[in-house]
């Protein structure tokens, strides 16, 4: 009996030994990392060392843009689909953290950037001619054959309609203007830093064509940005410890303190920040997807019963009665003047429509990609010279506008980029996705550069005073769809309700530009890592 008793006390201390060895006693708590060492044994930006990471930066948005936490969410609709459209059906995504602008961006921000683009390139200049006048909006979009509207004179130039949404202005041209924001935010940011002058537009001698700044030559160490940068004030910023000049030459990789590349959101951003759903939840559960055209009605004191929200309200009907007006804007309006949705982003619902970055195609497939969805990817790699450095852009080349306006690829001064791989076509358009390749056909070198769909082609002569001229295709199509159209999304003054809802989405030509689209701005973060709540 003490032997059963002495083996059963022996067996149950072993086996506790054993679970104390093989779980608890080496198991630590997570949490992220606090106190790094290298393999090499070497500490971070020990300055007795060799390699340098810079300084991390607590995440904070630029000015104007909100951040959104990331996570799932049912995009499309979740109704009746009335219009039959079956391009919106509802599908499980995923979403990263990102930023997305406040507003739209607005007139006084397009005058910013073209008055930049004829300070620095002045059209009376041969060679910059069409950089500056393909870049302003096309004020034509106001004209209406049977409608009288003096806009095209006053609303983009007016200073009455700074804060209003800018229109008129292609998705190249948007996309163009996202490329210019992200050199002059990071410049700006610079500036404050001290790593800048801060001379740099009080003097007239800086920014003039190719020498102006540009991220691409600042963080490649371009020896054109030596005469722009306070070297001392640098190296403290990037905490770059050592006097070896060999060591900072090799770890100026002049990332820290950037701000991040803007751009164009996704469809999938757009629709998840407009739904604002991380308020509207309970623990880990969505309390509510109903952007109906009830829950744009004011609920109380004067706003009551009052759509918060500018579109069309009928036939006819733009902006109410006279002394007791609904949305009280016949046409755009503030893009503040209504409220915000519940992550404080302002105009996702109506006013103008946006421009978003995705090439349209009837089907999102879900099956091939559910996180991060975007169609349209073009991998491109800088250009180098004989030499081994970068190549820069001297002959400045352009893509036509549907108006004949030429806008800018790149501007003189920007490294040249090639494109190595285009994924437009991917599983919708490429051979693969063809009813040639379903009966059996293998690919060979006829389907190289394939294009199942077969849209209308852009023609275009240039007459003997230099214009562009466009021509129609008179080709017999079966479709409006190709890889040169985008995804809109959201209503504006000129829509009725139906559009309102973030599920909703049309296509439009990116070389043509309307009075209703306008664009906003988008730029990657990362996730908060804040902890759980219940709301």
């Amino acid at each position: 009996m003490n032997k059963l008793k002495l083996f059963t006390i022996m067996a149950l201390s072993t086996t506790l030994i054993l679970m104390s060895c093989g779980s608890g006693g080496n198991s630590k708590k997570g949490g992220g990392t606090k106190r790094f060492t290298s393999k090499t044994g070497w500490k971070p930006n020990d300055q007795k060392g060799w390699f340098f990471t810079g300084k991390q930066q607590k995440q904070k948005g630029w000015p104007g843009m909100v951040y959104v936490e990331g996570g799932t969410f049912t995009m499309g609709l979740v109704k009746d689909d009335v219009m039959h459209d079956w391009n919106n059906t509802p599908k499980r995504m995923q979403v990263s953290s990102f930023f997305i602008g406040e507003t739209e961006i607005t007139n006084y921000e397009y005058r910013e950037y073209v008055t930049w683009l004829k300070y620095v390139f002045p059209p009376s200049d041969p060679g910059f001619k069409d950089i500056y006048t393909g870049a302003l909006p096309d004020t034509l979009v106001w004209n209406n054959e049977l409608s009288r509207n003096d806009f095209a004179e006053t609303y983009f130039r007016s200073p009455e309609f700074d804060y209003y949404p800018v229109v008129g202005v292609s998705w190249l041209q948007a996309s163009r203007y996202c490329d210019w924001l992200t050199d002059r935010a990071n410049e700006k940011a610079l500036m404050e830093q001290g790593v800048i002058s801060k001379d740099l537009y009080t003097n007239d001698s800086n920014n003039q064509g190719a020498s102006a700044f540009n991220l691409d030559k600042f963080k490649s160490n371009d020896p054109e940005m030596e005469a722009y940068i306070n070297k001392q004030r640098y190296q403290q910023k990037t905490g770059i410890k050592t006097k070896n000049e060999r060591i900072i030459a090799a770890n100026r990789n002049a990332t820290s303190g950037v701000v991040e590349k803007f751009r164009l959101p996704t469809e999938v951003e757009w629709e998840f920040a407009a739904l604002g759903m991380q308020k509207e939840r309970e623990y880990n559960l969505y309390t509510n997807k109903q952007p109906q055209i009830q829950e744009l009605k004011g609920k109380k004191g004067r706003n009551r019963g009052m759509y918060l929200e500018n579109f069309k309200q009928g036939s006819g009907d733009y902006s109410g009665v006279p002394g007791w007006k609904n949305d009280g804007a016949p046409t755009t309006a503030d893009v503040k003047q209504f409220p915000s949705n519940n992550l404080g982003i302002f105009g996702m619902y109506g006013n103008v429509s946006e421009w978003t970055a995705d090439i349209y195609r009837p089907i999102i497939d879900q099956e091939a990609n559910d996180f991060n969805y975007y169609r349209g990817n073009v991998s491109k790699e800088v250009v180098k010279n004989a030499d081994g450095t970068y190549k820069k852009i001297e002959e400045v080349k352009y893509d036509t506008l549907v108006d004949g306006r030429l806008v800018y690829r790149g501007l003189p001064g920007q490294y040249e980029r090639e494109v190595v791989a285009d994924s437009k076509n991917f599983r919708d358009g490429d051979f693969q996705s063809s009813l040639d390749a379903g009966y059996g056909r293998a690919e060979d070198s006829s389907t190289v550069g394939y294009n199942m769909y077969n849209s209308k082609e852009k023609r275009f002569i240039v007459d003997s005073r230099g214009r562009v001229v466009l021509q129609k295709d008179k080709t017999s199509r079966t479709t409006r769809l190709s890889n040169e159209v985008r995804v809109i999304k959201g209503g504006s003054w000129l829509d009725g309700a139906y559009w309102l809802d973030p599920g909703q989405r049309r296509f439009r030509d990116e070389a043509k530009a309307f009075g209703w689209v306008g664009f906003r701005v988008s730029q990657d973060a990362k996730s908060s890592g804040k902890g759980r709540t219940k709301r």
